[in-house]
């Protein structure tokens, strides 16, 4: 089978997953992946034939695919702000929205006076935020923690990856005990989970069957439940002059700032993803 037709037939055979424009995208990065070539390169060699163990990758990730897995889980591979990462279904596959917020903090970080020496990401999952940060503010003290022991394996293999030291911690944020065991920092950002289970009915399968819910969910009663722990640490870990960053569910901009006023923070600024919902929370102290 040349590199051309097995283009085609994997476009075909995910039509009845995607629209045509998706089918076409991920059948182009599934190629890309297995051959090692650019699409110009693909274009010019279209009737190379595919190796043996490229045909068996080829039908390895179309049975995969054909399961509603969602292509970076497939690969296991996703980019974000520039890096390429590893994941797999410890982690949730990283998102734009939380590329924004990140860039939000390497900017004003750039900028700060006195200088942003530490920073806590809490619930590192694959370990994007806080490898981003390290590599754009490498002088940065940066630390990570999770409670998933899964996800911090797969954090600490894309640092070794890309070279770049974090420290690591495994804790629960949720629990006093835990998350006292770290010192004080400049600035903390977080993409908790914030999603109600209730919206579980309204969300694409692939992401209920495959995402881990651990990142994902809160109890429907209890949808500021990590903002409240994080708020409470910060009273006691964020230096008199830090900065806090939250990712944010679209609907809860308005209560996660009144929680962060009850708990006496000021110099709080709500900021709109590139899709124009409410999604990113600044806090200075």
């Amino acid at each position: 089978m040349t590199i051309h037709e097995a283009a085609l037939q994997l476009r075909f055979q995910l039509f009845h997953l995607y629209d045509e424009r998706e089918a076409g995208n991920i059948a182009e990065l599934v190629m890309e992946h297995i051959t090692g070539w650019q699409k110009i390169d693909r274009v010019v060699n279209k009737t190379a034939v595919l190796s043996g163990q490229q045909a068996q990758l080829l039908q390895s990730f179309t049975d995969e695919l054909q399961t509603h897995k969602p292509l970076q889980y497939v690969l296991q591979e996703a980019w974000f702000y520039g890096m390429r990462l590893y994941v797999d279904e410890n982690v949730l596959i990283p998102r734009p929205e939380t590329e924004e917020l990140v860039d939000w903090l390497i900017k004003e970080a750039r900028k700060s006076a006195p200088p942003v020496r530490s920073v806590l990401d809490i619930g590192t999952g694959s370990g994007c935020i806080p490898l981003a940060i390290k590599k754009n503010l490498p002088a940065v003290e940066m630390y990570s923690c999770d409670i998933s022991e899964g996800a911090l394996q797969v954090a600490k293999r894309n640092a070794a990856t890309h070279n770049l030291d974090i420290h690591f911690h495994a804790l629960n944020i949720l629990v006093e005990q835990d998350r006292n065991q770290l010192p004080l920092f400049d600035a903390i950002i977080s993409n908790p989970p914030y999603i109600p289970v209730a919206e579980k009915a309204a969300m694409a399968a692939n992401v209920l069957a495959f995402e881990p819910s651990l990142a994902l969910f809160v109890p429907d009663d209890q949808p500021l439940l990590f903002y409240s722990a994080i708020a409470e640490f910060a009273l006691a870990h964020l230096a008199a002059s830090g900065i806090i960053y939250l990712e944010i569910h679209e609907a809860l901009g308005a209560a996660v700032v009144a929680l962060l006023k009850e708990k006496g923070f000021s110099g709080i600024t709500i900021r709109k993803d590139l899709q124009g919902r409410d999604r990113m929370i600044q806090v200075r102290r």
